[in-house]
C-alpha cells in the first residue's frame, strides 16, 4: 500500500530549507527511496510550509528514515525551524493517478514481443475479467495469461491508449488495437492481414494499485470481418 508523510513545520528561513532539501537529496542519490516530494507554502502563512513524501509502503519509509543521511538532515531542518515539525502518516486508500498507471501498463506488458511478463505487477490473483467475446468469464492469474497468450500467438500487435478517465476505484481505458494476423484464431489459418480494432475496458482497483476486475467491449465483428470470416 502506498504511504505519504506530510511534514508540517514554520520557518522564516525557507531559502535555507529549500536549500537544505536539495542537499538531502544529492547525498542520497541511489539510496532514496521516496518516490514523489512535493513542498508547498500557506498562501495566508507565509512561514508555513508543508512538505508531502510520496512512498511505494510504510517499511520502505522507514528504511528510509534509518538512512544516515536523513536524520542528518532531519536535525539541521530542526534548527531552521520556528518550532518542531510535526509529521502525519497516512496509508493512501484511493489514488486514482496510480490506477490509470496501472492500467496503461497493462496494455505495455501484454504487448510486449518475446515471453509474456508476470502480469501480477497489475492485477490481484483472483482477477475477474468479463469479455463478451468469451462464453465464460476469466477467473484468476492463470486463466487471465492464457487468454493473453492466445491473442499473442495469434497476432503481433500492439495498442494505442486514446483516453483514459478515472472515478473513484474505476479506470475506463478506450484504446486502438493494431496488428498483424500471424497464428491461428478461432479456426482461421494465419493470413499475414493487417488488421485493426478499437474498444474500451472498465477496471475496478483495490486500494494497492492491483486491478480485480475488468469489464471490456470491443469490435470483434469487424476484425473477423477484416479477416474475411464474415460478410463485410
Amino acid at each position: 500500500m502506498t504511504f505519504v508523510q506530510i511534514i508540517d513545520c514554520k520557518t522564516s528561513r525557507i531559502d535555507d530549507l529549500n536549500r537544505l532539501m536539495d542537499r538531502w537529496v544529492e547525498q542520497t542519490k541511489g539510496k532514496r527511496t521516496a518516490t514523489h516530494s512535493i513542498v508547498g507554502k500557506d498562501r495566508s502563512d507565509a512561514a508555513h510550509v508543508v512538505e508531502i513524501v510520496e512512498f511505494p509502503s510504510y517499511d520502505v519509509a522507514m528504511r528510509n528514515s534509518q538512512l544516515p543521511e536523513t536524520d542528518r538532515i532531519f536535525r539541521e531542518m530542526v534548527a531552521l525551524c520556528d518550532e518542531m515539525p510535526t509529521f502525519t502518516d497516512l496509508d493512501v486508500v484511493r489514488d486514482e493517478q496510480m490506477y490509470k498507471a496501472a492500467s496503461r501498463r497493462f496494455f505495455e506488458l501484454v504487448s510486449m514481443p518475446g515471453e509474456l511478463p508476470p502480469l501480477d505487477e497489475v492485477f490481484a490473483e483472483g482477477y475477474h475479467d468479463h469479455d463478451p467475446s468469451n462464453p465464460t468469464d476469466a477467473v484468476g492469474m492463470d486463466a487471465l495469461r492464457r487468454e493473453a497468450e492466445m491473442w499473442r500467438a495469434a497476432f503481433d500487435f500492439t495498442f494505442t491508449i486514446d483516453d483514459q478517465i478515472a472515478d473513484g476505484d474505476r479506470v475506463c481505458t478506450r484504446w486502438t488495437w493494431n496488428g498483424t494476423h500471424v497464428g491461428d484464431f478461432m479456426g482461421l489459418q494465419p493470413t499475414g492481414m493487417e488488421v485493426s480494432m478499437t474498444g474500451m475496458v472498465v477496471h475496478r482497483f483495490r486500494e494497492d494499485g492491483k486491478a480485480v476486475e475488468g469489464w471490456w467491449q470491443y469490435d470483434m465483428l469487424g476484425l473477423m470481418g477484416q479477416l474475411g470470416a464474415v460478410e463485410p
